[in-house]
């Protein structure tokens, strides 16, 4: 009697595959999972760096058209953040998924007192503001 040996080989060829490919998936997702968590960390510094951008434009606005100004700033976050405001400069400091920070700063020109806010998560409403009569301006959250 002959005995036909192609239907294990046919098993063998399948476990080989299977086991290949398990190999390939442990050693890929680890690296797709760091790629996305640098891809989420660049994308909410990147943010980051906007808002603050935006913040500073309004700064130099209202520095610009003197006292009696006033500016209103919107901005939507999706995590609380502290920014702090000195005289040329605003800047923060953002949690990577690492457990690191970035320091993000632009600069700007203004006599504004040097201050804290704090943006909280969603809509937030700041107000840039150079009173009548006064040698500084403010900036505070409505």
């Amino acid at each position: 009697m002959k005995i036909d040996n192609q239907g294990q080989v046919s098993l063998e060829y399948l476990l080989i595959f299977a086991i290949s490919l398990i190999i390939l998936v442990a050693f890929t997702l680890p690296l797709a999972e760091i790629s996305i968590e640098n891809t989420m960390d660049i994308t909410n510094v990147l943010n980051a760096k906007s808002d603050l951008s935006k913040i500073s434009s309004q700064i130099n606005q209202v520095y610009s058209e003197g006292e009696g100004s006033k500016h209103t700033v919107f901005v939507h976050k999706k995590n609380s953040i502290k920014i702090k405001v000195e005289k040329n400069k605003i800047y923060s400091n953002l949690k990577l998924n690492n457990g690191d920070y970035k320091k993000i700063k632009t600069s700007h020109k203004s006599n504004l007192k040097s201050t804290s806010l704090y943006l909280y998560k969603g809509k937030n409403i700041l107000v840039i503001e150079w009173p009548v009569s006064s040698d500084k301006m403010v900036i505070y959250r409505k």
